[in-house]
């Protein structure tokens, strides 16, 4: 195998506010440890995935889903000889933005946010990271890497509209550091598609569980029909149970096979040399091919009319609804009755409001508004 190491990023360019360099560990490997260590971290525990946390023990949280994520992006940056710390660091904070009932909660909130800048949980997460977590003496926030700061920013790709950013995270504070029209470091884009891999395949699992369709209905996608035809002796001798979790083993074997000879493909295809080369290209290089786009599509399009517009899960989704718009309000009426007047001396009234919502657990905003009805 070719080794794709000069591709990686294993030397920082540092960080916002300077550091002594650590013997035992890399920047990067800092980085993880910071985020894991960190209380928002720990509340993706209580977060909705799809399913509010407390409909049961067994469906996905954020925090599953976020481990999940950094398993596949670690497994594909590690065979490509990439760097893996980073690719795990970035898969496990991507969500960290994320408020209660998932991405409800944050309609819900970017509503009351309208005329206030919005909000957003990829932004979120940059002011999670950069300000909201407060452990050190010599600086507010994590004080993550350059290179982690730049993944997270670009989660989603090259960003043209800076509007959003001058509002909830302010330019400035980026020290000029971030060229946000330039694709991300390829271990950034393998930890973006990796949350692809993770959530359809797992989104299929738990909506198997919860009984929202069939082992039969998935047969619909192609995909997995192709993939359950390899065990159908087994069918009737065998648990389903136990079936369901090998066919997600073997989709999510299948995309992460195809992500490694598709990227490989596009480093030569592109003529990709180094770290710079990646940053100026004018494509994703880790993708999927066509054929496994469109099988990515197909399963979305399932999950969609099967899952998401699922009229139980709908009415979840409008219950938690529901709770933010009522805490916003009540919470704007009364601020100092539930946030600590100190977050008010430096931030705009609304934003502290929406950092303070965004930051809650499920369990936690149901138990405040249920005390405040």
């Amino acid at each position: 195998m070719k080794n794709y190491t000069k591709l990686g990023l294993f030397k920082s360019k540092g960080r916002l506010h300077k550091e002594p360099l650590n013997f035992y560990r890399s920047p990067f490997q800092r980085d993880r440890d910071r985020i894991v260590h960190s209380a928002s971290f720990r509340r993706l525990k209580h977060k909705t995935q799809v399913f509010v946390n407390t409909d049961g023990d067994h469906f996905r949280t954020r925090i599953t889903h976020s481990l999940e994520v950094a398993q596949i992006a670690r497994s594909i940056t590690k065979y490509l000889m990439l760097n893996d710390d980073l690719a795990e660091t970035l898969s496990l904070a991507h969500d960290l933005g994320h408020t209660p009932f998932g991405h409800a909660g944050e309609e819900a909130l970017n509503e009351c946010m309208i005329n206030y800048g919005g909000f957003d949980h990829n932004l979120q997460t940059l002011r999670i990271v950069m300000f909201l977590e407060n452990k050190y003496l010599r600086f507010k926030g994590l004080n993550l890497t350059y290179e982690t700061l730049d993944g997270l920013l670009k989660h989603n790709g090259p960003i043209y509209n800076l509007s959003k950013i001058k509002k909830l995270i302010g330019e400035n504070n980026l020290k000029g550091k971030i060229n946000f029209s330039k694709y991300p470091s390829i271990e950034s884009q393998i930890s973006a598609i990796s949350d692809d891999i993770a959530y359809n395949n797992h989104d299929i699992q738990d909506g198997i569980r919860a009984k929202l369709f069939s082992l039969g209905e998935l047969t619909e996608v192609t995909f997995f029909k192709e993939i359950l035809k390899s065990y159908r002796k087994n069918i009737k001798n065998k648990n389903k149970d136990i079936l369901i979790y090998q066919i997600i083993r073997d989709s999510i074997n299948l995309m992460v096979k195809d992500i490694i000879k598709n990227t490989i493909q596009n480093i030569k295809k592109n003529k990709i040399k180094n770290t710079l080369d990646i940053y100026k290209s004018k494509n994703s290089i880790a993708c999927f091919s066509d054929k496994f786009n469109k099988i990515d599509n197909e399963i979305r399009s399932f999950l969609r009319v099967k899952m998401y517009n699922n009229k139980n899960v709908l009415k979840k989704n409008n219950d938690g609804k529901k709770v933010i718009k009522k805490l916003f309000n009540l919470i704007n009426k009364r601020p100092y009755k539930f946030i600590n007047k100190k977050n008010f001396l430096k931030s705009d009234k609304y934003r502290v409001i929406s950092d303070y919502i965004s930051g809650m657990t499920d369990r936690y905003a149901i138990n405040l508004y249920n005390k405040n009805k």
